[in-house]
């Protein structure tokens, strides 16, 4: 074979594969159309023609010539790295995989984005994770650090005042799988996929779960519902599976959604298209865990009725515990937890601020001692007197009644 010119009647080829029990030598064609070369004797040579030469083929079938370098045009590409083997790498181009030579002088990963061209194979390493449209589109790389907690041993069950009944159903049904994960395998007993947190605002459900992800040292994945339906339109069951897939990974892991009405609420004909197909990712994702994966999902709502009926079902959010109003004998120990972190004075009358605020939230009980202590600071103290103790439940009682009238004046104004 001879090197020609660029003859515009002439069509450009470039060899992709020889088979030398046949001898013929098959030639992508920029149209994508694969032109198949029959070697003569004379082209049978081990040098002629080798996988990757650019040829100019015509006007005769037969007229075959080695074209001038440069002139097959160096397509880009990028792609995702899904298996490196020891000759080999696969890569994910438009959702079409590419086998392609391992490139001399950098090494590549699963997960690796790369770019390439049609020519070159792969060329660079653009990131060492993969980038999706959802990064393009938000202008940088989607960060799953901002939703993970990594436990540190630094909350405790001691953290957590009354629910004594709560605490430990949630360790035995939580926690414990989390730990005994392997044990449960050998028994081949069903995995514990997710349980429903249940019960009114600030009552203390994702502290505790926070606590439950320390105490079995796991990977903790808070997720706001408002924050990804309407942050994220159209690009929320991008986020989910990422989350879902770098749990996975993990030895042990929670994924925790709060408000999870507003995730996956009832799914109705008029229901919006962005939350039908989260819902349905949802529940694809939920399906999609295996024996292997020690993943618990928890999820929080104060309107249980709200939510999509198939996440209930069984082997998804199937395990519900309900978090009530703390009892006379909770509201005391929540009070007496929140004072072991706080310098307060000897002797505060715990039992009466119990006694006083039946029906009030755990969140509502922290909040008289955030009262008090900008009482104290405003009377130059460093430390929580009873006064400081008194007032701070007076502040948080007017507040509470505040409320109370506006939601009943809300509620006239909605009869009328």
């Amino acid at each position: 074979m001879t090197v020609g010119g660029n003859d515009p009647q002439r069509l450009l080829g470039r060899a992709r594969f020889i088979d030398a029990d046949t001898g013929i030598v098959f030639f992508d064609l920029l149209n994508g159309n694969i032109f198949p070369y029959v070697l003569d004797d004379d082209d049978d040579d081990d040098d002629e023609i080798e996988i990757g030469d650019v040829v100019l083929i015509g006007p005769s079938w037969r007229d075959v010539t080695l074209a001038p370098e440069g002139l097959w045009p160096r397509t880009p590409w990028i792609g995702t790295v899904k298996t490196v083997l020891d000759d080999l790498v696969v890569v994910a181009v438009n959702g079409v995989l590419r086998s392609l030579p391992l490139p001399p002088g950098f090494s590549l990963e699963v997960g690796f984005t790369v770019e390439g061209n049609d020519l070159d194979g792969v060329v660079r390493v653009i990131s060492e994770r993969p980038i999706s449209q959802l990064d393009i589109s938000l202008g940088e790389p989607f960060d799953l650090s901002r939703l993970r907690e990594h436990p540190d041993g630094s909350l405790s069950y001691d953290n957590f005042g009354g629910y004594e009944k709560i605490k430990a159903r949630t360790r035995e049904l939580i926690e414990l799988p989390l730990q005994r994960h392997e044990e449960l395998m050998k028994i081949n007993a069903r995995a514990i996929k997710g349980v429903l947190f249940t019960g009114p605002s600030g009552t203390g459900k994702t502290l505790l779960g926070r606590i439950i992800a320390h105490q079995a040292n796991a990977e903790f994945y808070k997720i706001s519902g408002p924050e990804i339906i309407s942050k994220y339109v159209g690009q929320s069951e991008e986020i989910l599976r990422e989350i879902f897939e770098d749990a996975k990974k993990k030895d042990r892991a929670i994924v925790f959604f709060d408000e999870i009405d507003s995730v996956a609420p009832q799914r109705a004909d008029d229901s919006h298209e962005a939350s039908r197909r989260v819902v349905a990712q949802l529940l694809t994702l939920l399906d999609g865990f295996d024996q292997n994966d020690n993943v618990i999902v928890i999820a929080t709502t104060n309107r249980p009725q709200d939510v999509d009926i198939a996440l209930r079902r069984p082997g998804r959010l199937d395990w519900e515990i309900h978090f009530d109003y703390p009892s006379r004998h909770d509201r005391e120990a929540i009070l007496r937890t929140i004072a072991q972190d706080l310098h307060v004075a000897d002797g505060l009358n715990h039992s009466r601020i119990a006694d006083m605020t039946t029906g009030w939230s755990s969140a509502e009980l922290r909040a008289i001692w955030s009262e008090a202590a900008l009482l104290a600071v405003s009377d130059d103290r460093d430390i929580v007197m009873t006064e400081d103790y008194l007032g701070g439940y007076q502040r948080v009682a007017e507040q509470r009644a505040l409320i109370a009238t506006t939601r009943r004046g809300q509620h006239a104004e909605r009869a009328e």
